[in-house]
């Protein structure tokens, strides 16, 4: 199965916090995306006929409802491009991209507003749902020597994963407000240590992590069971959307909040 972030890997190390601009209003909406990623997971896991009647298994789930490329490309199961951005294959899998959208979409909703906010996500979804197809459409033939086989072929792997969304997310933190500090976990040898870095450096090194294993697995027709492209395409939505969506009266606020909980 491909998955948007399963197997996540930690390219510079694992973020704990930011500093908010909860003062401009609460994050209700982002608040609300991951309680019913949870919802679905959980109740996929433990009654699947909750979500799609007649299924079994959470398999059934993400058989019914990922986005599988070649139906999308036929025009089929259109629905699917929407219903996988809360679908995700594992605790794992859902854990980790909650937790960067915990600590990242709060800022962005309340420089964008709800209404705006939920509009970048959705749009960044669909971004990562372009490239993920597109990346496929560009393997190497040798990749598809299976294609008879769905367990093989990239066109026939459900992808499930909120993280093309959160990507645009990040996306647009890491232009709006670049320089709001990042708590991150990581390691120096076996000894854990807590820094503070920019969003534009936290995230920056996640991007070119992105990128650089996009066109690793391009190239060589090998995938990691991960969609990068799918990320980068969410990222770029996420960039491109900022300046479009942006409420510049609520950015000049969150500046000016950002800068005092910095430099005082």
């Amino acid at each position: 199965m491909y998955s948007e972030g399963r197997g996540r890997r930690l390219e510079l190390g694992i973020p704990l916090g930011d500093e908010d601009v909860r003062e401009l209003g609460a994050p209700i909406v982002n608040m609300s995306i991951i309680v019913l990623n949870f919802a679905v997971f959980i109740i996929g896991l433990a009654a699947p006929w909750l979500i799609v009647p007649g299924s079994r298994s959470y398999s059934d789930v993400i058989a019914a409802l990922g986005m599988v490329p070649a139906y999308v490309v036929a025009g089929e199961r259109l629905y699917t491009i929407f219903t996988s951005m809360f679908l995700h294959g594992s605790w794992a899998h859902i854990l980790g991209n909650m937790l960067y959208l915990y600590i990242f979409g709060d800022n962005i909703e309340s420089i964008l507003g709800k209404v705006r906010y939920v509009i970048l996500y959705i749009a960044s979804g669909l971004g990562a749902v372009v490239f993920h197809v597109a990346s496929i459409a560009f393997m190497p033939s040798e990749a598809l020597i299976n294609a008879a086989l769905s367990s093989a072929n990239p066109w026939m792997i459900p992808a499930v994963g909120a993280s093309g969304a959160i990507s645009g997310v990040l996306g647009a933190y890491a232009l709006l407000i670049p320089f709001s500090r990042v708590r991150m976990l990581t390691f120096w040898g076996w000894f854990p240590l807590v820094l503070n870095v920019p969003a534009s450096i936290f995230i920056g090194f996640w991007f070119i992590y992105q990128l650089i294993m996009g066109l690793a697995t391009s190239v060589s027709g090998v995938s990691a069971g991960i969609a990068f492209w799918a990320h980068v395409g969410g990222f770029l939505t996420g960039v491109a959307l900022a300046p479009l969506l942006v409420d510049k009266r609520r950015l000049g606020l969150a500046l000016r909040i950002l800068l005092l909980k910095t430099y005082y």
